[in-house]
């Protein structure tokens, strides 16, 4: 296990757990921890790791940024500097990963913590999880890619909701909005997080990214834009050598053997 004082990694097999670790202040993030997430997903991936799951110790996934440590409302005006500096390295760590990422949420995703939460490509709650905009509360607007996320996921009338009014939102409504992949028993959290993460990293990993860049793009473009976008992705799909093994498992009826390459 590698790890700082507040962001740790452990490597199980081809998936890398990325923990945050300030269970004292929920897992509230400050500028410099928020580099440290980044960082730490990043050079996961640079090491090999084939899949992320990130998660949260202690009672919580994230409070959100710590914005006493920020020193938002303390004379510091060029929040635009430091959301170009800080956050956006962050919020991109997790949407622009070339691998898949697994959010498993414990307890309050607050805030900028609910923005990370729902930036996973596959996003298991715990049934006692919720997820809440807290911004408004205090006189700010949304940040980290949550206005995006929650829009584009689960429309302009949840993200108004959950933006504008600031109340907590369970589990289980998050997933029957869109926001939540699959919601477990506490207990099971980190099992079947892990269990999803595995499969992914076994996976055609090179693919895989592909199929993001994929989604990403249908999200922003139009249909035409996004048959060029299917086109170029799948020129580039077929000169892997997972798509060589995928075909000869399947002409010989067996497993593949996927090797991220």
């Amino acid at each position: 296990m590698s790890e700082t004082a507040n962001v740790l990694v452990e490597r199980e097999g081809d998936v890398a757990v990325v923990t945050l670790n300030a269970p004292q202040v929920l897992n509230a993030f400050t500028p410099g921890m928020a580099l440290e997430i980044a960082d730490a997903m990043n050079a996961a991936v640079l090491a090999g790791a084939r899949a992320l799951l990130v998660t949260g110790a202690g009672r919580g996934f994230c409070a959100g940024a710590n914005l006493a440590d920020a020193g938002v409302g303390a004379g510091k005006s060029d929040v635009l500097g430091m959301m170009e500096t800080y956050y956006k390295p962050l919020a991109r760590a997790f949407v622009d990963a070339p691998v898949p990422v697994v959010t498993a949420v414990n307890g309050v995703a607050a805030g900028a913590g609910a923005s990370l939460a729902l930036a996973g490509d596959v996003i298991v709650a715990a049934r006692s999880a919720n997820f809440v905009f807290t911004f408004a509360n205090i006189g700010l607007t949304p940040d980290c890619g949550g206005t995006w996320l929650v829009a584009h996921a689960a429309g302009r009338v949840r993200a108004l909701e959950m933006a504008l009014l600031g109340g907590k939102m369970s589990a289980e409504k998050a997933e029957r909005c869109n926001l939540v992949t699959e919601v477990v028993d506490d207990d099971m959290l980190m099992d079947r997080a892990r269990e999803i993460a595995t499969k992914a990293a076994a996976m055609p990993t090179r693919t895989l990214a592909l199929i993001k860049q994929q989604v990403r793009a249908a999200l922003e473009q139009s249909f035409e834009a996004s048959l060029q976008v299917e086109g170029e992705c799948q020129q580039q799909a077929v000169l892997t050598e997972d798509f060589r093994e995928g075909v000869m498992a399947f002409a010989e009826r067996r497993p593949p053997d996927f090797k991220g390459r």
